[in-house]
């Protein structure tokens, strides 16, 4: 299985929790591979030049699927060689700063981001990610400018934030759950409309006083993908290990715990969600204008 982020961010722990599922109920290992870079496009490369043969697996994420099409003039890879098998989670990102900020609300941030364009920084996992998206939002419907800096993993963006070395950034929820709990970040705000069950202390960007962001509502979602020649009934045999997995009790605790929501669902659902998903995230770029740097 093709993973498109560094080991120990988000996108790693739950294609590892898929992983294990996908072994235990298809008899075989399931190795994730780490193929990190440009917000997922470096691994949904590798995964769209594999051969169909029911052997490679890509973990998809909404970066892949629903952002760089939009984001990027020229892909090194074509989406449609990448083939739906369902999906299998999503979540909230999450706005934090270090322990050290003198930010203890969004609107705090905002407001200074307000009276010095340009001055503040966000970190998130790369390019084209819905991190980056979720920041590149927020921009525009606050009407301040800051500066994006992108790294290679959640883990990475996490490290800079505790370090001061940015203003704030923009993490999925299971990659910063954990520091926020133990108070070496502090959560500002997640990224969707409702508040997480895992957090549920931490309010919603819409939820920001002051500022008109009451429409404002993003979340990360992945799942799994095959090459393009995979036949029929091994996506259907995969389909169906990819749900168990989510029927498990002790997969829907460890992902309650990260402030993840199980998923699942037929092929055809994949595909028409993510033909859902590039028309908002296609209508996001617009709006916030962003671009590959």
């Amino acid at each position: 299985m093709i993973v498109p982020f560094p080991a120990g961010g988000t996108t790693d722990v739950l294609a590892r929790l898929l992983a294990e599922g996908l072994a235990q109920r298809l008899g075989q290992p399931c190795v994730a591979e780490n193929r990190g870079g440009a917000g997922g496009a470096v691994g949904a490369e590798v995964a769209s030049r594999l051969p169909g043969d029911g052997y490679n697996l890509f973990f998809a994420s909404i970066g892949s699927g629903a952002i760089m099409p939009h984001l990027v003039p020229r892909l090194n890879w074509n989406p449609a060689d990448l083939l739906p098998v369902a999906l299998f989670a999503d979540l909230p990102n999450i706005l934090c700063v270090g322990k050290r900020s003198p930010y203890h609300t969004l609107a705090q941030l905002l407001a200074d981001a307000k009276a010095r364009p340009g001055a503040l920084s966000f970190a998130t996992s790369g390019i084209g990610s819905s991190l980056h998206l979720s920041g590149e939002y927020l921009k525009a419907m606050a009407g301040v400018d800051m500066l994006h800096v992108p790294f290679r993993g959640g883990a990475d963006t996490a490290n800079e934030i505790m370090a001061g070395r940015v203003d704030f950034g923009v993490n999925n929820l299971p990659s910063a759950i954990e520091l926020v709990r133990a108070g070496e970040m502090r959560g500002l705000a997640v990224t969707t409309r409702t508040r997480n069950p895992a957090c549920p202390e931490i309010p919603t960007v819409a939820e920001t006083p002051g500022w008109r962001l009451a429409d404002y509502d993003a979340s990360a979602w992945f799942g799994l993908q095959v090459p393009k020649g995979t036949p029929e009934p091994v996506v259907a045999r995969l389909n169906q290990a990819l749900n168990a997995t989510l029927a498990d009790p002790q997969v829907k605790s460890r992902m309650d715990l990260l402030g993840a929501r199980g998923r699942g669902g037929s092929p055809a659902e994949f595909v028409a969600f993510i033909a859902a998903e590039n028309v908002k995230w296609a209508e996001v770029i617009r709006l916030s204008g962003a671009r590959a740097e």
